[in-house]
């Protein structure tokens, strides 16, 4: 059976996941926030539905995942919320804890080549 979580429940998570934010979390926003990024405008802890984006920017309705060890052991969960994120139109990046600490540029690059391959579509 699914859990039902009420909007003033993911909220308030939300709120108290970006006060205690995991160290590859504070790197990479690090490099969004305030526009760094193409100029884009990410948010952190984002909720979305029942779901909390680790970072998203709306413009492009883009959700970035950080995938520590946990994700390891639930990859059937993820695998779901994607699917249930994609039907809503949101498109999904995940990138592992390693990824952020070992090559952050890498990933940064990665992030800007999907922004610019949307924003030429616009």
């Amino acid at each position: 059976m699914r859990k039902k979580y009420s909007q003033k429940y993911v909220i308030k998570l939300a709120q108290e996941l970006r006060k205690d934010m995991t160290n590859t979390e504070k790197i990479l926003w690090s490099k969004l926030r305030k526009n760094q990024l193409n100029g884009l405008i990410f948010r952190r802890q984002h909720p979305i539905g029942r779901y909390i984006a680790d970072f998203y920017c709306h413009e492009l309705k883009l959700i970035v995942e950080l995938d520590g060890c946990i994700h390891n052991k639930r990859k059937e969960y993820d695998k779901n919320r994607d699917k249930f994120l994609e039907a809503g139109g949101y498109t999904v990046l995940r990138f592992s804890n390693d990824e952020i600490e070992n090559s952050i540029e890498d990933v940064l690059e990665r992030i800007n080549k999907y922004t610019d391959h949307i924003s030429n579509k616009k």
